[in-house]
């Protein structure tokens, strides 16, 4: 995850390869990549790793996310989440990932490989 100017142009390397996310505001540009695509001098926040819910998921449907992040959160595990059109996705930093995945676990989300 990066911060670039909120006028910055979309770099290349942002969407070279995978999963990325871009979001523009009035106070940013934030970019979610690949950490291998980020050029040096980069301000990042790194080492995070991506769990992608099951999808799609309807509009209508309500409390999907909050049933994920809920118990991620009861256990002091920090998230960032980006949702698409189909499905979402949580980011948990890569030292929390076992333990991300067993309390998911435990609160009955199952695991696909």
């Amino acid at each position: 995850m990066c911060r670039l100017a909120p006028d910055s142009q979309i770099p290349a390397w942002a969407t070279e390869r995978g999963f990325f996310c871009l979001a523009r505001t009035a106070e940013e540009l934030s970019i979610v990549c690949a950490e291998d695509c980020l050029p040096d001098g980069i301000v990042a926040e790194k080492d995070w790793v991506a769990l992608k819910l099951e999808g799609p998921f309807p509009f209508s449907m309500t409390g999907v996310l909050a049933s994920f992040i809920q118990p991620l959160a009861d256990a002091g595990i920090p998230i960032f989440a980006i949702s698409t059109f189909d499905t979402d996705y949580v980011l948990v930093k890569r030292d929390t990932l076992r333990a991300s995945l067993q309390v998911l676990a435990n609160a009955g989300h199952e695991q696909k490989l």
